[in-house]
């Protein structure tokens, strides 16, 4: 593609070096190390790297030009806008021919539950004859191929460069996670939703967002962006939880169709009848579509609402109900999300992604609704994040709780003592015992666990290692678990 067609979503640039009339682009990269002959290098002047630093390098791999919000001094032609950041979204949708258009794509946001409803909406998907793409926390998939992912929501020119190659691998419905960090960076300009879905919100992220106000704002986002027109052939739905009580919040923020779904208010797809049990849920799902009894192997009433989300997103896709029912009756779990660990043992231990205040306050409702003896919990706080909930979550794990384990979660650069000293600081109480190193923290609730007590391994869930300092070590919670109990019998 020529530079100046690639160009031509930008209003305004300045063309300095050389001209760009004849200019050749065979791929975008914005990291200088990818850069191939004829690549346009775009420099993102990120959170702890500059890209304008990396022009030379790309040049030298061969960059036939640079975008940049900088002047720099290179000799090949450089295209200066005021916002690379936001250039480079337009220009990689663009360069791929606006894949979004033709992909039918799901969004989904809120505070907790969004892996879950993603890999809902996948299976059900799946089960009515449909090719699926999935973009999320976990992975990525392309109908059964995996790929790793570093953020819940990639940057732009990955997004854009991926739905491409679902179309051409033949996707036919693409699903992904959308993160508050991803909204208020930009990183899904250029992404055409067809379905938002909105699950909850509480605090989480008060790291980066000024404030619960900032927090909500930035995920209303993906229902302002759903659009402000309606076609025939293109119609979009936003679905909001109505017993979130920011509900009216996300509704007023959309011109789009709006589908609603809970428990306690008169949404459109609810849940009667309800059965929560230890091992599977029962529920009449009940929508305009009709009503259908639903016994799935997912428990606890946070997953009653997770299967609401997806059944509303896929009801709004014209999916049958037949279809979904099936779909959710078959669905085993998400990994790190209320998983069990195997064992030869008489009492339960449970993985859980739990890292916000209300997710770790769902987890041990559901954990209390069935337990039969004593509860333990195993918990701790990330560092370099939200400073604020960190007590909040003490609090939590002590209410609900026979005895808690404060533990390193991943302390990154800050202090493991500094970040459990935050937890305990003004605990009333005295049913627990900080282990600042979290293998240890496992041990010691294995240890202490007896029949038909219950251990929660709360904040890491699905996560295959542990972030200390500017190192990333090795450790999976559901393995050091499986080790401590097989070794329970030795001690």
């Amino acid at each position: 593609m020529k530079l100046s067609e690639l160009l031509s979503g930008l209003t305004f640039y300045e063309v300095l070096n050389a001209s760009i009339d004849n200019v050749e682009i065979n791929n975008v990269e914005m990291d200088s190390r990818k850069v191939k002959d004829g690549d346009l290098f775009i420099c993102i002047d990120g959170f702890t790297v500059d890209g304008h630093q990396f022009t030379e390098q790309a040049v030298q791999n061969g960059a036939s030009a640079i975008l940049a919000e900088k002047d720099i001094a290179v000799s090949v032609p450089t295209v200066k806008v005021a916002d690379t950041s936001r250039a480079l979204a337009t220009v990689a949708a663009k360069f791929f021919l606006y894949p979004t258009k033709k992909l039918p794509l799901i969004g989904v946001t809120g505070t907790n539950g969004k892996t879950t409803v993603t890999y809902l909406l996948e299976s059900i998907f799946n089960r009515n004859q449909q090719k699926t793409g999935l973009i999320g926390t976990i992975q990525m998939k392309i109908g059964e191929e995996i790929h790793p992912v570093k953020n819940t929501t990639p940057d732009a020119l990955f997004l854009q460069r991926t739905f491409n190659q679902m179309l051409d691998e033949k996707v036919e419905q693409a699903i992904m996670e959308v993160s508050s960090h991803a909204l208020d960076l930009g990183r899904v300009h250029g992404c055409e939703f067809d379905i938002a879905i909105f699950t909850n919100i509480s605090q989480d992220h008060l790291d980066y967002h000024r404030n619960m106000e900032d927090y909500l704002h930035a995920k209303s986002l993906l229902f302002s962006q759903l659009g402000n027109s309606f076609g025939e052939g293109n119609k979009k739905y936003a679905v909001i939880n109505l017993d979130d009580p920011h509900s009216d919040f996300l509704i007023r923020s959309t011109a789009q169709q709006v589908v609603t779904y809970g428990c306690e208010h008169d949404a459109q797809v609810t849940a009667e009848s309800i059965n929560l049990e230890v091992t599977r849920t029962e529920f009449v799902l009940k929508t305009p579509a009709g009503s259908v009894r639903i016994n799935s192997r997912l428990v606890g009433m946070f997953n009653v609402y997770n299967m609401l989300a997806a059944s509303a997103a896929a009801i709004s896709a014209n999916v049958p109900l037949s279809v979904i029912k099936d779909a959710l009756e078959n669905v085993k779990g998400v990994s790190g999300r209320f998983e069990p660990v195997e064992g030869n043992h008489d009492f339960a231990a449970i993985v859980d992604y739990a890292h916000t205040p209300d997710s770790l306050e769902n987890v041990l409702q559901t954990i209390k609704g069935f337990a039969k003896q004593k509860v333990y919990v195993v918990v701790g706080c990330g560092g370099d994040r939200d400073r604020t909930k960190r007590p909040l979550m003490a609090n939590i794990a002590m209410n609900y709780a026979d005895h808690v384990i404060f533990t390193s979660d991943n302390p990154r650069t800050e202090d493991p003592g500094a970040i459990l000293s935050d937890m305990i600081e003004g605990l009333e109480g005295n049913h627990f015992e900080v282990i600042e190193g979290r293998k240890d923290a496992i041990n010691k609730a294995v240890k202490l666990a007896d029949t038909d007590d219950i251990i929660l391994i709360a904040g890491k869930g699905h996560e295959a290692y542990q972030d200390i300092g500017n190192t990333r070590y090795d450790f999976d919670d559901r393995i050091e678990a499986r080790k401590a109990i097989d070794a329970k019998g030795k001690w």
